[in-house]
């Protein structure tokens, strides 16, 4: 945890010093707080870099929260909203909302954006319980998922006009650079929603590692557990997609770097899920920025080369232990 906090910290300085106006470190500081003598300072740290580096940190601790419970309540290690198509579905949803329905922002986007997410979540949630499909059975059940809702998302794309295209581009690459402070206190207030639930349910998620059956032995009403965490995630990630885009893999990524270390114990796991999605979106979005300066590449492709290693190493792995 103290690593994950100095790491992030660090980053934090270092994307504040990125990019082609060079200041030192001690300004870059006091531009935070308005203080800097330099008023163009000011100007580029409060309302360009902080913004952006305040947004890949608050949606890399949703993500990877939400990463990080899915995997708990699924029993499933491959569980992501990226990976089982929750993302997707938030992405189409605010692409039939952009185009059908000619919405621009707000609380609109949002709103068809969880519609979307919760519909995937649904089914996902019936093929596990309903069906008995295995842990890499619902994996491909996602996979197929996404790729359906990726060609409906083209499909939307073929009849939407030039600036409804543009928008739907911002979906498909994912901007960290986009957001206001405003947008960026909506998502905060999501994502530390679902950190206080978590929190304050760490111990049912240790129990549920044991089995349903143990943790309805220790008083654990495990169907009102799994049903409002997929509700809060799914309205996490589709907060964080309607605002940011498409970002792949960072809820797969982060739970298993920390897995690695503190083990299946969602006392630490939780925290360190948080810390490690924001400092992996704060440290791809860092990459993505002095890559090819002055350039900015999309941060959703590099997160999905960051993550897509990790995902066939995970799924090799079960293979060979099954």
């Amino acid at each position: 945890m103290i690593l994950l906090t100095v790491l992030l910290l660090v980053s934090v300085l270092l994307s504040l010093r990125a990019g082609s106006y060079n200041t030192p470190v001690s300004e870059l500081i006091k531009g935070i707080f308005g203080k800097s003598a330099d008023k163009k300072v000011n100007l580029v740290i409060r309302n360009n870099r902080m913004p952006r580096i305040c947004t890949a940190i608050v949606a890399g601790a949703g993500l990877g929260l939400a990463g990080c419970i899915l995997q708990a309540i699924l029993h499933n290690p491959l569980a992501s909203a990226s990976t089982l198509g929750v993302s997707q579905g938030a992405t189409f949803g605010a692409a039939f909302a952009i185009v059908t329905l000619n919405l621009t922002g707000g609380v609109g986007i949002s709103l068809w954006s969880f519609a979307g997410s919760i519909a995937v979540a649904v089914v996902i949630l019936g093929l596990s319980r309903l069906k008995q499909i295995s842990a890499e059975g619902i994996v491909l059940a996602g996979v197929a998922i996404s790729s359906m809702l990726t060609g409906a998302t083209t499909l939307i794309q073929y009849f939407a006009n030039e600036i409804q295209l543009a928008n739907l581009v911002f979906w498909t690459f994912g901007d960290l650079g986009s957001t206001d402070w405003n947008e960026l206190r909506n998502m905060s207030v999501m994502v530390l929603i679902l950190i206080v639930y978590c929190t304050l349910h760490r111990w049912d998620y240790n129990a549920l590692l044991n089995g349903e059956e143990t943790a309805v032995s220790l008083g654990i009403n495990v169907q009102q557990l799994t049903l409002t965490n997929m509700v809060l995630c799914c309205l996490t990630c589709s907060m964080i997609v309607s605002r940011v885009g498409l970002i792949n893999f960072i809820g797969l990524v982060a739970p298993h770097i920390v897995r690695m270390v503190v083990g299946n114990n969602h006392v630490y796991l939780i925290p360190g899920s948080v810390l490690a999605g924001a400092t992996l979106l704060l440290l791809g979005d860092l990459f993505a920025r002095v890559a090819i300066m002055p350039i900015i590449l999309p941060i959703g492709a590099i997160t999905s080369f960051l993550g897509g290693p990790l995902f066939l190493y995970l799924l090799f792995k079960g293979g060979r232990q099954r």
